[in-house]
């Protein structure tokens, strides 16, 4: 594995740290999301070559490989890829796990027919290098699936707003890009955009987010300070509720479907 960044050093050690979060009843074991997506995806071969990028406990890898395609599930934790192995194990598929960067796949071109990352780009370093490997080993008429928190474009107060509350409540996240950020790096990269859209998804209560990240007491302040000093704007937008001694809000989920000619 190549020399890792500050960026991709803080993820490593962060979700290392707390791979067993990731385990049955997590948020992300519901993948109805990825169905939905890989329904799209229509010329998809019937069993296809799959990268997975920065699996973590390997929810949409595994699911790939429930329907017969050929996966490799990769992160850069370690215990990640255990997880995903153990499950990989319980539920009698066979994938291959490999540890590496999302900004540096150790692939020879046009190696995929579909790589996928899911809830796990806002933690990279360098976004545009990831969307331009991506783009580099899939294979003509290969498809690029995304799926991660975002923005509604032109709001950058809500963004602002957002990104420091992710950065204390886990300080390995990097940022979360508006869609139109994501059209744009996929077309840099030669990839055709084919679906580009938010859903509002309601989160857990925060404190959900907090034990999952294992937030300092520090952050957690700062966290719940920010949500008490939001505009009424940023509340708008993020449907901030703190009623019934809980914090939610609505997070914009991205799905981006991006296909290479």
């Amino acid at each position: 594995m190549s020399e890792l960044d500050s960026t991709q050093k803080a993820a490593q050690e962060q979700f290392g740290r707390q791979s067993q979060r990731y385990a049955k009843g997590h948020l992300l074991e519901d993948v109805q999301d990825v169905a939905s997506a890989v329904a799209l995806c229509s010329a998809l071969p019937l069993v296809a070559d799959v990268l997975d990028v920065a699996t973590g406990a390997g929810f949409t890898g595994l699911y790939l490989a429930s329907l017969g395609h050929r996966v490799i599930l990769a992160d850069l934790a370690q215990p990640m890829l255990d997880r995903a192995g153990e499950k990989a194990l319980e539920r009698g598929l066979h994938v291959e796990l490999r540890q590496h960067a999302a900004e540096h796949l150790p692939y020879p071109d046009q190696s995929f027919d579909l790589v996928t990352c899911r809830v796990a780009a806002h933690h990279f370093s360098s976004p545009p290098r990831f969307v331009a490997e991506a783009s580099r080993v899939l294979r003509p008429d290969g498809y690029f699936l995304l799926i991660d928190g975002s923005i509604p474009d032109d709001e950058e107060e809500v963004e602002q707003w957002l990104h420091h509350v992710e950065k204390w409540r886990d300080p390995s996240h990097a940022r979360f890009l508006a869609p139109s950020v994501w059209n744009e790096l996929c077309t840099a990269a030669g990839l055709r955009v084919a679906c580009s859209e938010l859903q509002p998804l309601r989160q857990p209560d925060l404190e959900w987010y907090f034990n999952t990240a294992n937030t300092s007491p520090e952050n957690r302040s700062l966290v719940l300070q920010s949500v008490e000093t939001a505009s009424a704007h940023v509340r708008e937008v993020m449907q901030l509720d703190s009623g019934d001694g809980k914090i939610v809000w609505v997070w914009q989920r991205l799905t981006l479907i991006a296909r290479k000619p």
